[in-house]
């Protein structure tokens, strides 16, 4: 569905949700009154929707979603059979919203996103970007180690050559053509944040400062926050398997050198019991070769998941308009 430049576009705000009772229904709110905004104001169609996804919670998101379908007409509802992370959920939600939207905007259900940069996000659109990024402008609201170890991240990916846009998470447009291009990634290990990127096409950014949490708790803590950025490096970058060989054949020269050195020691009568060196090498070389292990186990694993092709969803109920 491509909307004619005259016409005005079809945009669906696809928004995944887990557990998110005590702030679902403001941000309902919120949405709802900024798309008939942009209606009101000729920027969107107005068959425009709010797609809400209900990654299998465990609150009263989904009847709380089911409410709002019932007493708004541009908002729709996904719900999936069970919790599937973030990632799946907003990837459900971009895909049921493919086939009857001309673009779509992912975002957060907490209202850090700040929705005004709805606006520029169509502009971009209309000027002939497929997919625009959310950019944040600052990090002064965050935490010193969360600011730190975020930019710290955003550069190491880059330094691992994983293509990512610096400082966006997962606020963004994507036109149907963008769209229809990501369904054809079948990875069952999802970075959305690595793979639109591959895409390629027309992009724009639009800078926006991201809000405090308006209620609940983060659904990110710093467990989780840690294993999605190794999905992220692990996905996209085959460098830390080539670090490992690396470290691999420095250790393996100077295992050569040591053994000489012995040897040379042995002959000439100067050889001296070295317990703590050879306790210090044992529990070094050790620890190193668990480390690698891991590295390589996780590889492995990916590989595993990859090969069964699970589904990456299913959809329990959909609430259409």
């Amino acid at each position: 569905m491509i909307c004619k430049e005259s016409e005005k576009p079809v945009l669906y705000l696809v928004v995944p949700c887990y557990n998110e009772e005590s702030v679902l229904p403001e941000t309902a709110k919120r949405l709802k009154e900024k798309l008939q905004q942009m209606a009101d104001s000729g920027l969107v169609h107005e068959n425009s929707r709010i797609l809400f996804v209900d990654d299998g919670s465990r609150d009263k998101t989904w009847s709380i979603i089911e409410k709002c379908y019932r007493e708004n007409e541009q908002i729709e509802g996904l719900k999936l059979s069970h919790n599937r992370g973030h990632q799946n959920a907003l990837f459900a939600g971009l895909m049921t919203a493919k086939d009857v939207c001309d673009c779509a905007v992912s975002l957060d259900a907490d209202l850090q996103d700040d929705i005004n940069a709805l606006d520029g996000f169509l502009k971009e659109y209309l000027n002939g970007c497929d997919v625009v990024y959310g950019v944040r402008s600052k990090r002064e609201k965050d935490t010193f180690f969360k600011r730190t170890t975020a930019e710290g991240y955003y550069k190491f990916l880059k330094l691992l050559g994983v293509d990512i846009v610096y400082n966006h998470a997962d606020y963004r447009l994507m036109s149907h053509r963008a769209l229809e291009a990501l369904a054809e990634y079948r990875e069952v290990n999802l970075f959305l944040r690595g793979i639109v990127p591959l895409i390629g096409f027309k992009t724009g950014t639009v800078y926006y400062e991201r809000h405090e949490r308006f209620a609940g708790e983060s659904k990110y803590p710093l467990k989780k926050m840690i294993s999605f950025a190794f999905d992220g490096i692990t996905s996209f970058s085959i460098k830390p398997l080539k670090i490992i060989g690396n470290i691999g054949i420095i250790i393996s020269m100077f295992s050569v050198v040591a053994l000489i050195y012995a040897l040379i020691s042995k002959l000439t009568g100067n050889a001296v019991a070295g317990w703590t060196a050879i306790i210090a090498s044992i529990w070094l070389l050790g620890g190193i070769q668990l480390l690698s292990l891991g590295i390589i186990g996780t590889y492995v694993g990916k590989i595993y998941s990859e090969v069964k092709d699970r589904p990456k969803y299913h959809i329990d109920a959909y609430l259409k308009k």
